[in-house]
């Protein structure tokens, strides 16, 4: 059936105009005034409100193992909870152990996903190292559409990897034409640091925020940078939250490297006090890595994100219930990292960034879809109003309201980090491959409609270490690498 949104303004990453958008077959297939619908085409009123891709969050773990247990979202749950909130597609992490196959862990994944409501993608960790890995990055770019590999710099003796195994995948990451994307935070220090707490009798969760302090991730920023940047490649810095972080990025891209910051979408509005809350599972919930900061961190993030030093917004959504949270009652080591967010990113940014002057409608855009879909080659397919991108759009209500909470969000976990939090902007009508799923707060998720999506590698390029080394040669000739567009 085709969907005509009437009466909208259409808001992209560029402009905001008046228009209909015609959907049919899965895809965009027109986007003008007075468009004409085929008969039996169903009206999708969008009077007074905002026409907008469909969310990308590029940052979700889904039914994770992780800390002795298994994160209470499924891929199902949590690709439905996406959709009430305006989310469309989700990009999750395949974290095989160390010395476990990349392609094992891929199809693991893989089947988990296979009852996933939306569209979907996975980027790959690399845990560790060997000629079995590099040519296993290979066969997932080339036949399984992986063009982004994660690295974990923390949790030591878990899958914490080295700066040798982060210059091996770099560099084949670069011969790929593939993105690396990195957990910043220095493990070494996070570990000695929770020792220290422990000896001091700090067992809350209060302890989490202290042992990891802003220094360990800027620490760990820059180191992933210089990496990067000896070899002339790109790298995708994962969930920033302390201004020295956010500003290692500034300076790099001011040097002219490809270095890209995400933001967290609680990392915006929420700050370290809630680790001091006197009920301690009410604390606990809020335990995640990198951790909540103080105030001043929040200003810092909101000006990169304006300013374009910052690319995108996640919810790193991996949710853990109280029973799971319990298991770190004695040792805050233990609790399970991890908070919930996947349905409320897009509402916590327009209330708060909108609303508040911070950033404007089309930014908003930007920095929940488009610049994700471009970083990772999703772009014009997602992250796009255009005739020919997928039907995977938003109809935003700027004026609705509503107060989240853990007795009314479709997240499966039974504690919300915004809890009483009243938003204005929400998502009225979300359109998922051509079809109404969520509809004035009517969820229609399908189990397994959800397709993977391939996400092809940019050309590859040579690194800048072979550039000067060539460049060393008597009559050598250099080349200029090949370089994507993205933001």
């Amino acid at each position: 059936m085709s969907i005509l949104i009437r009466g909208g303004t259409v808001v992209t990453a560029e402009q905001s105009f008046r228009a209909d958008v015609l959907c049919d077959g899965g895809l965009i297939k027109a986007v003008g005034t007075a468009t004409e619908a085929p008969a039996g085409t169903e009206i999708v009123d969008a009077g007074g409100m905002l026409v907008m891709p469909g969310g990308i969050d590029p940052h979700t773990h889904m039914e994770l193992p992780f800390m002795g247990t298994v994160a209470s979202e499924d891929f199902y749950t949590g690709t439905a909870a996406a959709m009430a909130g305006g989310t469309t597609m989700i990009i999750d992490f395949v974290i095989p152990n160390p010395g476990v196959s990349l392609l094992e862990g891929f199809r693991t994944w893989r089947g988990w996903a296979e009852k996933a409501a939306s569209d979907y993608s996975l980027h790959v960790a690399v845990t560790w190292w060997s000629e079995q890995v590099r040519e296993e990055m290979g066969i997932l770019a080339r036949d399984h559409g992986v063009n982004s590999f994660k690295h974990f710099l923390a949790y030591k003796n878990a899958i914490m990897i080295d700066d040798g195994v982060l210059m091996h995948s770099i560099g084949r990451a670069l011969e790929l034409g593939a993105i690396c994307t990195v957990h910043a935070e220095n493990g070494e220090a996070v570990f000695q640091l929770q020792k220290k707490m422990l000896e001091m009798g700090i067992t809350g969760p209060e302890g989490h925020a202290l042992s990891r302090p802003p220094e360990v991730e800027a620490e760990a920023t820059n180191r992933a940078i210089a990496i990067a940047e000896v070899q002339g490649a790109p790298i995708y810095i994962v969930h920033v939250s302390a201004e020295e972080a956010a500003a290692a990025i500034g300076r790099a891209r001011a040097r002219g490297v490809r270095a890209y910051g995400e933001v967290l979408a609680q990392h915006l509005v929420i700050d370290e006090s809630v680790y001091r809350r006197p009920d301690w599972a009410e604390a606990a919930a809020y335990v995640m890595s990198p951790p909540f900061r103080p105030k001043h961190h929040r200003k810092a993030l909101w000006a990169g994100l304006a300013s374009g030093q910052l690319q995108t917004t996640a919810s790193d959504h991996c949710c853990f219930c109280a029973p799971q949270k319990a298991m770190g009652r004695d040792n805050f080591t233990m609790i399970p990292n991890g908070v919930g967010g996947v349905e409320d990113r897009m509402g916590i940014l327009w209330h708060h960034g909108v609303n508040e002057g911070r950033i404007t409608a089309n930014e908003f855009v930007r920095i929940t879809s488009t610049n994700t879909a471009q970083i990772f080659n999703l772009y014009p397919r997602k992250g796009a109003v255009a005739a020919g991108s997928d039907a995977d759009l938003v109809v935003w209500d700027p004026q609705g309201q509503r107060t989240i909470s853990a007795r009314t969000h479709h997240q499966n976990v039974d504690f919300n980090i915004y809890e009483g939090m009243t938003v204005q902007g929400l998502a009225r009508h979300t359109i998922s491959q051509g079809k109404l799923v969520w509809t004035d707060g009517d969820l229609r998720a399908v189990r397994g409609a959800g397709r993977y999506v391939n996400r092809p590698c940019f050309a590859p390029v040579f690194s800048a270490l072979s550039r000067r080394a060539t460049a060393t040669r008597p009559g050598a000739v250099t080349r200029e690498p090949a370089a994507a567009v993205t933001p």
